[in-house]
């Protein structure tokens, strides 16, 4: 007789990449639907549960990341504070070789102030199978967060690119 073990998630067991907007969408929606407006803290919890959920990306250490960054930016014509919570995927194509990468971004937009502006500019990469420990990663990004927990962005946009 033969005894069969459970099996571990492999990767086509997940979900596909093509999902990872509608899944950071609907993880901003169960925390808004606690709240009328969403504050810097209630997106940086989505964005947490986001980056564990792991997606059907090639078994290499860069083919998903999450990036975080911020700084004093004027890409819509204003300068705005915006800090940009990013997952990044490695697209293959049909030969396995690197295509291009998808981005999925949640950007949020603040009105600039001196304290703000003092913050200068940060980025910092994650990537799933790299051997970093993520719990450690989100603790010291949250730390860059303690100034805006309980402020309500003036902007909220959430979007995929390629890139």
């Amino acid at each position: 007789m033969l005894i069969h073990e459970p099996r571990r998630a492999e990767v086509h067991d997940r979900p596909r990449i093509e999902g990872a907007l509608d899944v950071l969408r609907a993880e901003l929606e169960v925390e808004r639907s606690a709240k009328t407006e969403l504050t810097t803290r209630a997106a940086w919890l989505a964005f947490i549960r986001f980056a564990r959920h792991r997606f059907a990306t090639a078994p290499t250490p860069g083919s998903d990341g999450l990036l975080f960054q911020y700084g004093t930016y004027a890409f819509s014509g204003l300068p705005m504070f915006t800090v940009d919570l990013t997952r990044q995927f490695d697209i293959s194509d049909d030969g396995g070789e690197h295509d291009h990468y998808v981005q999925i971004h949640c950007e949020l937009r603040y009105e600039c102030e001196p304290a703000l502006d003092a913050l200068g500019s940060f980025n910092s990469w994650f990537f799933h199978g790299a051997d970093a420990d993520l719990d450690e990663w989100l603790a010291t990004m949250e730390g860059h967060l303690e100034l805006l927990f309980a402020r309500v962005p003036s902007k909220i946009d959430v979007y995929e690119e390629p890139v």
